[in-house]
């Protein structure tokens, strides 16, 4: 085994911990895996199979990192939680020494976190959207969730990476120190751009029809449900309309159920035959009706991929969206008529090619490059 004293004094020994396994936080956690072994650092990575995605694995497993460790952890805290916070410990003293440990989302992240004394080894917290930023969670939720990730954010943390302005905001709402936190946006590669007619072929889509498009988890918080009423209100008004739907989730049979009942069911594709990148380019405008994010790498994927965007004024949405230039940002609720009547504003052609345009100008900003060099200087400010 490689110990400090026989590397390049540069590299570094990597534990990166996630729970979910899938949509942005997975995307987030396979890209920082690549990009820290692409320089040279030495990287292991736990990851739990309960919620996990099959092409996430599959593309973890691609990376051939120094070690890939599976630790059933469940979404919400229970008993099973010391079993996985003991297997944790395991693959630390059996993979280990570590210089960092990173844990990303809320339950790996609490349980990368919480230790025994001995060695210290920094510890990184990414969470990815707290779940105190859930507007609907309601006041008792929001002190217990908020008075836990305030503890261990004062005793258990080295630095917590917030991904956009508006987190590090609700962490400082939340308490928790400013000498404890950094920002570090989200960075994606730009989406390939030749796809469009491939991927509307497979999904059944005419090439002239106006594709709304959405990518993510099917679940509370990306509230689908929202958009497939909007699509109920728009599509009367708007015959070329479609909309797809790409993911997976706990919502998924509720939402299918929703598209089943829906006078537009034909024209409403539900699929995970393509990630986010590979069928941006057939999408005309991204739709994001989330409760709360932090920072939506959809949302950046498609910036990148010069979308037009229609967004819930949630967490991020103000640093890729300027309203009424590169799309509209509508009010967070459940109401379906204001999400309807953003997406019937960019129906009319000549204000699409207007937001396109303003889309297209602005797709330059966030590099996945950027992302990776400021997280590694997170963790050498923590060794040094």
């Amino acid at each position: 085994m490689s110990t400090k004293q026989d590397r390049n004094p540069r590299q570094m020994r990597l534990l990166q911990v996630l729970e979910p396994s899938g949509g942005g936080s997975g995307r987030h956690f396979i890209d920082l895996c690549r990009g820290m072994q692409a320089r040279g650092h030495i990287v292991h990575a736990i990851y739990s199979p309960l919620r996990a995605e099959e092409r996430f694995v599959e593309e973890l497993q691609s990376l051939a990192l120094a070690g890939t460790h599976i630790v059933a952890m469940t979404r919400s805290p229970g008993p099973s939680d010391l079993n996985a916070w003991r297997a944790i410990r395991a693959v630390m003293r059996r993979a280990g020494p570590f210089d960092i440990v990173h844990g990303h989302s809320s339950k790996a992240g609490a349980l990368s976190r919480l230790r025994l004394p001995g060695r210290h080894i920094p510890r990184v917290y990414t969470p990815h959207a707290f779940r105190t930023m859930d507007p609907g969670l309601g006041n008792l939720g929001r002190k217990v969730y908020g008075s836990i990730e305030k503890l261990l954010a004062r005793g258990f943390t080295d630095k917590l990476i917030c991904v956009s302005a508006d987190e590090y905001a609700h962490a400082r709402a939340l308490g928790m120190p400013r000498d404890k936190l950094s920002i570090v946006v989200n960075g994606v590669e730009t989406p390939p751009d030749h796809a469009r007619e491939s991927v509307r072929q497979a999904l059944g889509i005419p090439d002239d029809a106006l594709l709304f498009g959405f990518v993510g988890r099917l679940c509370h918080q990306k509230a689908p449900e929202r958009l497939v009423a909007a699509f109920q209100l728009l599509a009367g008004r708007v015959p070329n309309a479609h909309l797809v739907m790409i993911g997976s989730g706990e919502a998924e049979r509720a939402v299918a159920k929703q598209v089943e009942a829906s006078d537009h069911a034909p024209r409403i594709r539900l699929t995970t035959g393509f990630t986010g990148p590979q069928a941006m380019a057939a999408i005309d405008v991204l739709v994001m009706p989330s409760r709360y994010e932090a920072m939506s790498y959809v949302m950046l994927e498609a910036a990148a991929a010069g979308k037009p965007l229609i967004l819930t004024d949630v967490g991020g949405a103000s640093m890729v969206l300027k309203d009424g230039e590169n799309g509209v940002l509508v009010e967070n609720d459940d109401d379906p008529k204001r999400l309807a009547g953003a997406m019937l504003r960019l129906s009319d052609p000549d204000r699409l090619a207007r937001h396109s345009a303003a889309a297209r100008a602005r797709s330059g900003d966030y590099s996945l490059a950027r992302m990776i060099s400021e997280t590694e200087a997170v963790y050498r400010g923590l060794i040094a």
